[in-house]
């Protein structure tokens, strides 16, 4: 499963990267990017969670400042941004696994004797 979700997350970066740099008509970067993102966040751990979660706050925020560089600003600022995609796509999944722990735990917390 490691392998999976490893493969998965170099596919997000690798993809984030072309993404910004050529324009792929016809293919929904954004959608691919949080799939991608939710398998990778499956092999996370609860020790980085907070680093994907600050990388989502961030990540938008330096696209925008890179993005007044002149001639290759606009494409720095894309790839910050398709990266924030991909880190949301993670931490969504981090949140949902704590969810559902929690839940879990106050489920079997009713049952116990």
């Amino acid at each position: 499963m490691n392998k999976i979700t490893g493969i998965a997350g170099a596919l997000a970066a690798l993809l984030a990267v072309v993404a910004g740099v050529v324009p792929l008509g016809g293919l929904n970067v954004a959608l691919i990017l949080i799939v991608l993102g939710i398998i990778a966040g499956i092999g996370a751990g609860d020790d980085s969670a907070i680093r994907y979660y600050l990388a989502v706050l961030v990540l938008p925020v330096v696209g925008a400042a890179l993005g007044v560089i002149p001639m290759v600003g606009e494409y720095l600022g894309a790839i910050a941004n398709n990266l924030a995609v991909g880190a949301a796509g993670i931490a969504a999944t981090l949140i949902a696994c704590r969810v559902y722990a929690m839940v879990m735990n106050g489920v079997t917390g009713l049952t116990a004797k």
